[in-house]
């Protein structure tokens, strides 16, 4: 087996691991719902919402994946119960497709922008500074020049943490005193990037949403003070949220989606949650990619989210 080949097979296994809670919680539940049953019923598909609503899908997203089951039994009167994973299997696989155009980027993939502007939010504690130093170490890990902004200079923990983050990896971090303006920060990290020819730029910003007009405001300000720099920037307005919370990580997704142009979405901490389901949901509902998944603490276990591995994860 080839490097490219080992590299594969560790990656699927930290993505079977980490959604073994899932994967474990879903079974379980699906062979509950089909207890007793020979064929797929009205109390079969019943159960089924059940199973899915309760694994964290959300209810918008079960109904269309319940609705588009029953279009295949009305086909098949027949349908037997045993066949129910892989018709659940291809309705989800085809219900990510349709909201995930393209194939997933990695990595080493060429960037469509030199330097290439992330701009990360989403609240405290979802694991956004941690994913962004996850990010740094796959871009430099990839042969790509990183440099990270600490614009969250509300928190002094976000910036400390961020700066040993890019210790770690061996990135610089751009950084102001405690209050500084973030937008300033945003603005000297840009500069200072394209002045050393950077490839990635990845700016931090502040995670409260007791008052979103405030964080509209903080938020459009950034983008506007780095245009000044890189008139396309942010090329990408990464949403970072915590899987195992369910329901609260769509809440929060809403919020944020009013509150600035999110384009890519990262779902953290699936490794200690059966609540992957939330994966399926959010990317349905705010039909906005879902580009990476945190499967652990190591600094490889931030995947690219690929839905069709995820998919056959999740019901092998």
């Amino acid at each position: 087996m080839g490097l490219f080949g080992l590299f594969n097979k560790e990656k699927k296994e930290t993505l079977d691991q980490g959604l073994s809670k899932t994967k474990e919680s879903v079974f379980s539940k699906l062979t509950r719902a089909v207890a007793g049953k020979s064929k797929v019923d009205e109390e079969v598909l019943d159960n089924l919402e059940e199973v899915l609503v309760s694994s964290d899908v959300g209810v918008e997203t079960t109904l269309r994946i319940i609705e588009r089951i029953e279009e295949r039994v009305s086909k098949d009167k027949y349908l037997n119960t045993s066949e129910l994973n892989k018709i659940l299997k291809e309705e989800i696989a085809a219900l990510l497709s349709e909201n995930n155009s393209g194939q997933p980027t990695d990595f080493d993939d060429k960037l469509p922008a030199t330097p290439y502007v992330i701009m990360v939010v989403g609240v405290n504690g979802v694991g956004k500074t941690t994913t962004i130093g996850k990010l740094a170490y796959q871009f430099k890990k990839a042969g790509k020049k990183v440099y990270l902004g600490a614009a969250d200079t509300f928190r002094a923990a976000a910036v400390e943490q961020l700066v040993i983050w890019g210790e770690r990896v061996g990135v610089p971090v751009v950084k102001q005193k405690m209050g500084a303006d973030p937008a300033s920060v945003a603005y000297d990290t840009l500069a200072s990037a394209k002045a050393n020819n950077a490839d990635v730029v990845i700016i931090d910003t502040a995670g409260r949403l007791h008052n979103k007009i405030n964080l509209m405001n903080e938020l459009t300000k950034i983008r506007n003070v780095m245009q000044k720099i890189t008139p396309d920037a942010p090329h990408e307005i990464l949403l970072v949220l915590d899987g195992s919370t369910g329901q609260n990580a769509y809440e929060q997704a809403k919020q944020f989606t009013l509150a600035t142009d999110v384009n890519a979405i990262a779902v953290t901490k699936l490794d200690g949650t059966a609540k992957g389901g939330v994966v399926i949901g959010i990317s349905d509902q705010f039909k906005i990619p879902v580009k990476y998944i945190g499967l652990g603490e190591k600094m490889t276990d931030l995947q690219v989210f690929d839905k069709e591995e995820f998919v056959a994860s999740l019901f092998e």
